[in-house]
C-alpha cells in the first residue's frame, strides 16, 4: 500500500495517544475488586493477569474454574474499570498530553477508535471538553473483546461515520498499526515515551512515523476541511 497524503479525516487511538496510559496498578485494584463483587476471593495472580487483557476462551476457562458465569465476571470487570479510570482522571492521574491542543486546531473531521470502554471514552470527551466527530470505545461484552483491534470492527464503523475519502489513524501500538491496514487505510505510529517497537511484533508497518501530535498538521492537506 502507498503512502497517500492530503488526509481528510484523522482517527486517534485514545491511550498513549490522547490521554495518557491508566496506571496499570489502578486496573490491577479494580480487576481483584471485579473477582470479590462475584464471590472470588484472593484469586492467584495468573488470573489477574488474565482478567486485565482475556480473550474470550481465556475468559471463559477462568470463569468456569471459578464457578462464575463469564458474563457476570466480565461485566464486573468492566464496571469496575469504567469507575477506576474516572477516578484516575478526576485525580488528574490519567490526563492528556501537552500536545492535544494541535489536535483540536487541524482543519479535518477527527474521530477516536479505542479498545477501552465505549463509556470510558464518552468520560474523557466529557471531562476534558474534547471535540470529535465521532467515536467508538468497546462494547462492556464478551462480544466486545473479540471486537478489540487489531481487528478493525469499531474502525471500520467509525470510517462509514465519517464518510471520509483519505483518512489516517494515527496510534501508539502494533494493533493499531495492523487494524489500519486491515481496513485498508494509513497510520501513524507515535513515538511516545512507552510505546514499544511495532516491528517486532508484526508484519504490518505503518506509513509515518512522529514523535509529536503536532506532526500531523503536516500531513493534512489543503483541500481538507470540516
Amino acid at each position: 500500500m502507498g503512502t497517500r497524503m492530503a488526509y481528510d479525516a484523522i482517527v486517534f487511538d485514545n491511550d498513549g495517544v490522547l490521554t495518557t496510559p491508566t496506571d496499570r496498578d489502578a486496573l490491577v485494584e479494580a480487576v481483584r475488586a471485579a473477582f470479590d463483587e462475584v464471590g472470588v476471593n484472593d484469586p492467584p495472580d495468573e488470573h489477574i493477569e488474565t482478567l486485565l487483557r482475556p480473550d474470550v476462551d481465556s475468559l471463559r476457562r477462568m470463569a468456569a474454574e471459578h464457578d462464575v458465569a463469564p458474563h457476570d465476571l466480565w461485566s464486573a470487570r468492566e464496571r469496575a474499570a469504567i469507575e477506576t479510570q474516572l477516578e484516575e482522571i478526576r485525580a488528574g492521574r490519567k490526563r492528556l498530553y501537552d500536545d492535544v491542543d494541535a489536535v483540536e486546531s487541524l482543519a479535518t473531521t477527527n474521530a477516536i477508535v479505542s479498545n477501552n470502554q465505549h463509556e470510558t471514552i464518552g468520560n474523557i470527551l466529557d471531562h476534558f471538553d474534547l471535540a470529535v466527530d465521532v467515536w467508538y470505545g468497546r462494547e462492556p461484552t464478551l462480544t466486545g473483546i473479540d471486537r478489540k483491534k487489531p481487528t478493525p470492527y469499531y474502525l471500520e464503523l467509525a470510517l462509514e461515520d465519517l464518510d471520509a475519502t483519505n483518512p489516517l489513524y494515527v496510534g501508539d501500538s502494533w494493533v493499531d498499526v495492523e487494524a489500519a491496514d486491515a481496513a485498508g487505510i494509513d497510520s501513524a505510529y507515535l513515538w511516545r515515551d512507552h510505546a514499544r517497537g511495532y516491528a517486532e511484533w508484526t508484519s504490518s508497518k505503518p506509513e509515518h512515523e512522529i514523535e509529536s501530535l503536532a506532526t500531523i498538521a503536516d500531513l493534512v492537506g489543503p483541500t481538507a476541511g470540516r
